[in-house]
This record gives structure tokens, sequence and C-alpha cells, in this order.
């Protein structure tokens, strides 16, 4: 009979205590902590408890949340894309040259949504289809997109966004509630579905645990994976149309920072970097703790920089702590 120990992963006892598990799991801990952060801020600032504060606040996690939970699908199955943030500067400057020939809102979106998905099948094509590794394909798409940007707009920048395209980045649907959260929210419930709830999330699972085993189980690996590309493309286009709408012009340094942060976000929410595990709920407490942190911090004036020292340190701790954890349990 395998060892479980031996794969380096165990599995989930079925007779312990469901409200046990629940209570000592990685996502209750970020409930804490989200808790914990949001009392702090409003502490910290007599501006932060205010309805419109808060809704400020979402948009500070909102589009890199979009990016962040197609990429835990793209990183549970053992694959990863750092080209995100360029893509949405791609899909910015082509939505920006389109607006100078003319194009309406309807083409506008559809411009950029279409740019993202491209971009993410042409990554996909490249690791499936010429076995190239994902990190290195990302990081050279990653300066091959953002290089056209820089190509086409130099240091101009695009403006005059019709008031209809803006409302994808300013408008609300209800009070407070903007289309940005909606759209984040109503994502999260999707991806929760497709991750935990069908054969195609099992399969994604199954991949990043052992893709050599899934292939000769019958799952189409390389499939699965250029599907998954596609989804990082297309939810980086999304967020390029609500991001170019919300600052209303296009800039070829848009966005720059992304990759690391909405990377951050579902490193944090505790999928493995390695593969094969993960929750979608753990992407949004994650996104949402982000999302408190970096604008408690605007709030007290604190510069952008010391924002990116932090994201940067948080992605390394967390990563450190399970293989710390890990060493540690086998010297005891």
């Amino acid at each position: 009979m395998t060892d479980i120990h031996a794969t380096g992963r165990s599995l989930p006892n079925r007779l312990d205590n469901p409200l046990k598990s629940a209570v000592l799991s990685w996502e209750s801990l970020l409930v804490l902590v989200a808790v914990g952060i949001f009392l702090l801020n409003s502490f910290a600032s007599p501006y932060f408890l205010n309805a419109y504060s808060l809704s400020d606040l979402t948009f500070n996690f909102t589009e890199k949340g979009l990016i962040a939970l197609a990429m835990a699908l793209l990183i549970i199955s053992g694959e990863i894309d750092l080209s995100v943030a360029a893509i949405i500067a791609l899909a910015s400057t082509m939505m920006g040259l389109a607006l100078q020939y003319g194009a309406d809102t309807p083409t506008l979106v559809a411009v950029g949504v279409g740019v993202g998905i491209l971009c993410g099948a042409f990554n996909g094509f490249l690791v499936t289809g010429l076995k190239l590794p994902s990190i290195v394909v990302t990081i050279g798409t990653m300066s091959l997109f953002r290089g056209i940007a820089f190509i086409v707009l130099g240091d101009q920048s695009f403006k005059g966004y019709p008031p209809s395209f803006s409302w994808f980045g300013q408008g609300y649907v209800w009070w407070v509630i903007s289309l940005e959260l909606m759209l984040f929210l109503v994502s999260a419930v999707i991806y929760w579905v497709l991750l935990h709830r069908t054969n195609f999330g099992r399969r994604v699972f199954a991949i990043g645990n052992n893709d050599v085993a899934a292939q000769f189980s019958g799952v189409r690996v390389d499939r699965i994976k250029f599907i998954l590309f596609c989804l990082t493309g297309l939810m980086s286009g999304i967020a390029a149309v609500l991001l170019t709408a919300r600052l209303g012009s296009t800039r070829p340094s848009i966005a720059e920072g992304f990759e690391l942060e909405a990377i951050t976000m579902v490193v944090l929410g505790g999928v493995s970097i390695l593969g094969g595990a993960g929750s979608i709920v753990g992407v949004v407490l994650a996104a949402l703790i982000i999302g408190l942190v970096t604008f408690g911090l605007g709030l007290l004036n604190v510069p952008g920089i010391v924002m990116t020292i932090f994201t940067g340190s948080l992605l390394i701790v967390v990563i450190a702590l399970p293989i710390l954890f890990r060493m540690w349990r086998l010297r005891a």
C-alpha cells in the first residue's frame, strides 16, 4: 500500500470534526487577519469608517483580484503567468488606438477583452504547444507586450474616452456598490463553482499534483492548461477595461506591479506555489486583506514605494512559512 506521507502531501481525515476543521483552516485565519486590519484602520484614520471611503477601498483590489481568480487556477495547475500587467498595458493601448479611429464603447470593450484573450492564447500556445516553461515564456511576453505599448505610445497618452465607457471603471450599480466590486463578486462565485464543483476543477487539481499521472488517467493536460492561460488573459483584458475606464487615459506604464500583487493574493490565499492545492475563498479573502492594507496606508499618506516593499515582503514570507513549518515538523 502506498505511504501517504511519502507523497509530501497529507490527506484530510474525513472523520475529523467539520467544525474543528473549519475553525483551524487557513481561510479562518485570513478572516481574523482581515477583521484585525479593519479595526486598526478604523482607529488609525477618522475617515476610514465612511460608506464612501469603504467603497473607494474596493477599487484597491478588485482589478487585481479579478486577475488573481484566474491566476489561482493557473498556479494550482503548476503554471504561472507573469505577463498579466503587460497584457493590461497592451489591451489598454489597443483600446486607445481604436478610440482614435472613432470606436464606440461596445467596440472599445470588445477590443480590450479580445486583446487579453489573444495574449493569453499566445502564452498558452508557447507553453502547451512548444513545451516551453511558463515562467520563461511569460517573462518574455511581459517584455514583449509592454514593449509594444511603449512603441505605440512613447511618452504620450490616449485620452478622451466617452462617458459611457468611463462608467465601467467609475460607475455604481447600487448606492456605494461599484460595478467593479459587483464584477469581482460574481466572478468569484463563478470561479469557485468552476474549481470546486466541476470535473474541470478536479482535473486542474489532478494536473497540479502530478501532470504525468493525470495524462495517463485520460486528462487532456495541454488542453486544460491552454484554457487556463486563456482565462488569465480574459481576466487581464477585463481588468484593462476597468482600469482604463477608471483612470480615463492610457499610458504605457499602466498597471505596473499588478502581477506581483495578483500573485501575492493567490499565495496569501493559501494556493500552493508548487501547485495542486488552494481555494477561491482564500484568494478572495487575501484580496480583501491587501486592499485593506494598501487603503489604510494610503489614508496615512504612506508613500507608494513602502506599499511595494510591503507586498514583496509579504509574498516572500507567505511562500517561506509553509517550507519552514514543514522543516520544523520533520525535525520534531
